[in-house]
């Protein structure tokens, strides 16, 4: 059985994202794996279909003439066929990038489709919970010994000749002069790990190292010459991801995908919607 049509609104269940911001964080992920499957057109048909699912996030019941409508204005005159758009879809619903729900009107014939965007798979790393298991309960003695153990370990601060292998050695020189333990140079590798993992540069090992180096660079210049920085890990964490971002908008522009450079701080909703789609994503009246 269809579903019947009406205001967007009463499709807010389908919506599986909290926010916008989310929304737009797993569209970013999407679109940074699949972007080189969709022609030019498609990406535009895709742009303009992400923003009218803006007002409940990830979800749109707007007509396909709309949206054509929408993007003919937007490029003045010069927009897509109304196939390239069916073939967008197509493409973008093989790939797991959205569910399409055919709806109905009252009586019974058929209406717009229901576009419903789907969470990227695996885009969150693992809990620290998963990673370190609970520990079992065990004798009282036993664990008073070991915990004696474990604090005269901790009391000895080892120096940065003692970082993990895991770590890049042009990394420890850099962060070794300002952090020169061991413990604090692996925890912003880590860091870097974690934003490596959220912009899908796993794999990106040496573009990665010439971003954190260059983010901490920028840390210590903060560190040595304005107030003093209360929470470093967070500020580097906070210039690895913004590069990391501008990296990502450097690469579609290069693929030819109309973007705007947005320039001073902004939640990353606000940068995803300005740099990606031209303007501040917000709901489109339909």
């Amino acid at each position: 059985m269809n579903l019947k049509s009406g205001n967007i609104k009463q499709f807010q269940l389908f919506s599986q994202f909290n926010n916008l911001e989310e929304f737009n964080t797993h569209i970013e992920m999407w679109m940074s794996v699949h972007k080189d499957k969709l022609s030019k057109g498609e990406l535009v048909g895709l742009k303009r279909l992400i923003r009218f699912a803006a007002k409940v996030p990830g979800v749109c019941n707007a007509k396909i003439g709309t949206i054509l409508k929408a993007i003919h204005k937007e490029f003045n005159g010069n927009g897509i066929s109304r196939s390239t758009f069916k073939r967008m879809i197509a493409k973008a619903t093989n790939l797991g990038i959205m569910t399409v729900h055919e709806t109905e009107r009252k009586n019974g014939s058929q209406s717009s489709n229901l576009y419903v965007f789907n969470r990227f798979p695996n885009s969150e790393p693992p809990k620290k919970e998963k990673l370190d298991p609970p520990i079992k309960t065990s004798n009282l003695s036993k664990t008073t010994i070991k915990n004696t153990k474990k604090r005269n370990v901790d009391d000895t601060c080892l120096d940065h000749t003692y970082t993990s292998d895991r770590v890049p050695n042009d990394f420890v020189q850099v962060v070794k002069y300002f952090f020169p333990d061991a413990k604090s140079i692996e925890e912003f590798w880590r860091m870097t790990s974690i934003a490596a993992y959220r912009h899908n540069r796993v794999n990106d090992r040496e573009r990665v190292l010439s971003i954190a180096i260059q983010s901490m660079k920028q840390l210590i210049r903060k560190m040595k010459t304005a107030a003093k920085v209360i929470k470093p890990l967070a500020y580097y964490y906070g210039i690895l991801d913004k590069k990391l971002q501008e990296l990502y908008f450097e690469e579609l522009h290069e693929a030819d995908f109309p973007v705007t450079i947005h320039k001073g701080p902004s939640r990353m909703s606000e940068l995803f919607s300005d740099i990606i789609f031209g303007s501040t994503a917000r709901p489109i009246r339909t």
